[in-house]
Parts: structure tokens; C-alpha cells; sequence
């Protein structure tokens, strides 16, 4: 033991380990001056998240995966999530073993997987042993591929620019749920479910390919000039006992486990017990893709004209943020409570009218979808802005981002979204899962709050990153 913790010491104790070069390096030229610029590898990493999480996300959004019998597809989500909450705790290792790229590469595989799985079903109703089985190994898959996803994503930019970075990820991310979406909506008015599954397992697959594209993180400079971090490769052992570390010497931490929790929760009201549950399959489509358009927007504003604003104190972005998120999440939840007292879980399931885009009531309806994905986007933006406030080692950072964090996936994440896919599964009451939604979704602010006043600072020093 004694031996993994001078190990700890020496990768994490040290101004080197955090920045091992303070001077600032000559960028390459040609084509590699390109390549290797930060914002080329966050676009990249953004259109490997377009092609897998992004429509995974979309088949979310349809409700039930677009079947009309959900139980399959919760059932399904719920051990997804399970696994991705428990294989999170270790995905962190793995990824600073392997490396970013193989680690994503790796990640992207369960999602075509799971793609494929639907198909089969759609074919072969009574498959649904397959699908839960491709949710086990999507579980698995995905919280390797956020991980790497997470500790790139917020090494790659300076202090000043974490909030555009993740903008700027975040739209492209949303832009996969966008396409998906529309390829749903294109093709529900052939009612053929199956070309839009087979569109899907296509879109993926490409996925699968693109992280062989990026460059190692040693090569990338950052825009002041500086060489992000070489992401270093301890042992078992001593990333495990660095986990142990982290949380001692950075137990602020904690305190985003609630909202982190939160993040995923709501995901199975509004797409299953809201969106799947009274509206057609042509108006799922359309919805999602309503929702998921939005999230750009939500991402965009927040992360570019409050977190990211030169002109305000980052302390004082950080309080501006979490108001505005609060104020979210109260007024989002406090219009959809309206719509939900008007049907419940027993008349939804018992063939009752669906509401379709040509309805009149169908306007008013949409825009919950509309305002609940502009939450989605700001809650994940803020998310990963306040970690990123918290430090610049991506050592240190993809053991948060394994441990706890973002985008819709990770281990607290996963944990709640498994607890609620759960309860759909199990039948429990709409208008329950609901107010559990809110009610969690409050409580995750709350908590976050003492931990933005006692822990963001104007900046962050190399000092803090050793303490």
C-alpha cells in the first residue's frame, strides 16, 4: 500500500505532473496545424458523440426505442444504466491505460450493437431478450466512451474557453439527436419503424471509425500556446487508491453527486411517460426533434454568454449559472405538472387517443418538450463547467468525469437514470415518476449550491491543483 501511495504522490504532487510545460510551444505547420488545434479535436470528438450517443439518444427520444410496448425498451435501460452506474467507478483506469482514442473507439461499438438489437426485435418480436442483453453490453460500452469523452473534452481547452469547448461539443452532440430524429420523422410516414433502425446501425457504425482520426492528446497545443497534458498510465492499484485521494483532498466533489444523479433521472419522464405515452409515432419524431434543436440553444447560451463572459468574475458566472438553472428547472416542471394531471399511466396504455402533429392541441404540448430539453442542455453545461472550474489535470479530471459526470451517461448519472428506467418497468404511477423528477432535480441544485460558494474561485491555481 505504501508503495501505491508514493506512486500517487509522484504522478500527483508535483507542479510538473499538473503542467509539465510552462513555456509556451511552436504550433506545427502544414495540415498538422489544423489537425492538431484544440478545436479541431473537440469537433471530432463531437461528431464521434453525433454518430453514437447522439442517435442512441434520438431512439431514446422516440419513446420505447419507437415501439409501441415501451416495457422492453425500460427494462432494457434500466440494466444499461445499472451497468454504465457500477462499470463507471472503473472506466476512469481503463481509459488512462488504454488511451483516449482506443477507449472511444471501444465505447462506440455497443451502440451499433444496441441499435441492431431493435431491428431484430422490430422483426422478431419476441427478441427481447436481445435487446436487454445488448443494454448489458452498451452499459459497459458507453461509460468507457464518456469517459474518454470527459477527460478530453476539458483538457483540451484554457480556463477562459472551458464553457465555449463544451458548447461547442454539446451542439454537436445535440445535432446527432437532431438528425435522428428527423430520420424517424422522414420515414413515420411510411410507417416502416425498420428503415429508421437500419439508418440508424449505419450512422453508427461510422462512428466506430472516426476516433482512429484523432490525434493523441501530447500532440495537441492549446491556443495560448501550451501542450495539453500527456494522460499518464498508473496501475490498477494506484488509479484506484488516486480515486481514494481525489475524494480526500477534493471532497467539494460530493456535493455535485445529487445534481449529477438528477441529470439522467428525468430522462424517462419526459420521453417515455410524456412523449411516448399520448402522442403518435409520426409526433414522437417531431418532438424529440424539437427537444433535442433546443438543446443547442440551451448549451449555446449558457456555456457562451453567461459561463464563458471575460467581463464577469468566473465566481460570480458561477452563482449567475446556478440561478438560472434553478429558475429552470422550477418553471419547466411547473408547466408540464399541468399536462400531467390530465391522463395517467392506466388510460395511456389502454389504446387511448394520441396526439398527433395536425392536432390543435399539439402546439402547446410540444413546447414542454421544447423548454424540458433547454434544462437538459444547461444542467449538462453547467455540470461540466463546474468540474472543469475544479481543475486542469486530465488525470485528475477522468477520474471525476468516470466517477461522477456528464451528457447525457455516467456513473451517478447512470445510477439515477437505472432507478427511474426501473419504475417505469415496474408500472409505478406517471405522475409519481414525475414529482420524484422534480423533486430531485431541486434537491441536486441545492446541494450544488454551498459547493459553488465554497470551491469556485477566480481561477485555478497550479497550488490548488496539489493541495
Amino acid at each position: 500500500m505504501s508503495e501505491v501511495r508514493d506512486e500517487v504522490n509522484k504522478l500527483g504532487s508535483s507542479k510538473e505532473s499538473v503542467y509539465p510545460h510552462a513555456e509556451p510551444f511552436d504550433r506545427p505547420t502544414g495540415w498538422r496545424r489544423y489537425h492538431y488545434h484544440p478545436i479541431t479535436q473537440v469537433l471530432m470528438l463531437g461528431f464521434v458523440c453525433f454518430m453514437c450517443p447522439g442517435i442512441f439518444t434520438a431512439l431514446t427520444g422516440l419513446g420505447g426505442g419507437g415501439q409501441v410496448n415501451s416495457r422492453v425498451q425500460a427494462n432494457a435501460s434500466a440494466i444499461l444504466y445499472a451497468i454504465f452506474a457500477f462499470f463507471g467507478l472503473f472506466s476512469g483506469s481503463i481509459n488512462n491505460i488504454l488511451g483516449p482514442r482506443w477507449t472511444l473507439m471501444l465505447g462506440t461499438l455497443g451502440y451499433s450493437l444496441y441499435i441492431a438489437s431493435f431491428l431484430v426485435i422490430n422483426i422478431h418480436p419476441d427478441a427481447g431478450a436481445f435487446v436487454i442483453a445488448a443494454g448489458v453490453i452498451l452499459g459497459i460500452c458507453a461509460a468507457l466512451l464518456w469517459t474518454a469523452q470527459g477527460s478530453l473534452m476539458m483538457a483540451y481547452p484554457t480556463e477562459a474557453q472551458k464553457g465555449m469547448f463544451i458548447s461547442i461539443f454539446w451542439t454537436i452532440f445535440s445535432l446527432g439527436g437532431i438528425m435522428g430524429s428527423a430520420v424517424a420523422f422522414g420515414t413515420s410516414f411510411k410507417n416502416t419503424v425498420s428503415d429508421t433502425y437500419v439508418g440508424f446501425l449505419i450512422l453508427t457504425l461510422v462512428g466506430v471509425f472516426l476516433p482512429l482520426l484523432m490525434a493523441n492528446p501530447d500532440k495537441v497545443i492549446r491556443t495560448d500556446g501550451t501542450r495539453v497534458n500527456q494522460i499518464r498510465h498508473p496501475s490498477w492499484k494506484t488509479e484506484l487508491f488516486r480515486l481514494y485521494v481525489t475524494l480526500k483532498t477534493d471532497p467539494w466533489i460530493i456535493l455535485l453527486f445529487p445534481m449529477f444523479f438528477a441529470s439522467n433521472y428525468c430522462y424517462t419522464w419526459e420521453f417515455n411517460n410524456y412523449n411516448g405515452a399520448i402522442f403518435t409515432i409520426r409526433a414522437r419524431g417531431l418532438n424529440s426533434l424539437m427537444s433535442f434543436a433546443s438543446q443547442v440553444f440551451g448549451s449555446v447560451f449558457l456555456g457562451c454568454f453567461i459561463l464563458d463572459q471575460k467581463r464577469v468574475r468566473r465566481r460570480v458566472r458561477a452563482f449567475y449559472g446556478w440561478i438560472l438553472v434553478f429558475l429552470m428547472v422550477l418553471a419547466a416542471h411547473a408547466w408540464a405538472y399541468f399536462y400531467q394531471k390530465t391522463y395517467t399511466r392506466a388510460e395511456a396504455t389502454k389504446n387511448a387517443y394520441k396526439i398527433d402533429i395536425t392536432d390543435e392541441t399539439y402546439a402547446a404540448h410540444v413546447c414542454v418538450m421544447i423548454v424540458h430539453g433547454v434544462l437538459d442542455s444547461m444542467l449538462q453545461t453547467y455540470a461540466y463547467w463546474l468540474m472543469g472550474a475544479m481543475s486542469n489535470d486530465p488525470a485528475k479530471l477522468a477520474v471525476f468525469t468516470g466517477f461522477c459526470a456528464h451528457h447525457t451517461d455516467k456513473s451517478l448519472q447512470s445510477a439515477g437514470a437505472a432507478g427511474s428506467w426501473s419504475a417505469d418497468a415496474a408500472g409505478i404511477l406517471y405522475m409519481n415518476i414525475f414529482l420524484s423528477t422534480w423533486c430531485i432535480m431541486i434537491a441536486g441544485m441545492i446541494f450544488a449550491a454551498p459547493m459553488v460558494y465554497l470551491r469556485v474561485t477566480d481561477h485555478t491555481d497550479v497550488e490548488d491543483e496539489t493541495q
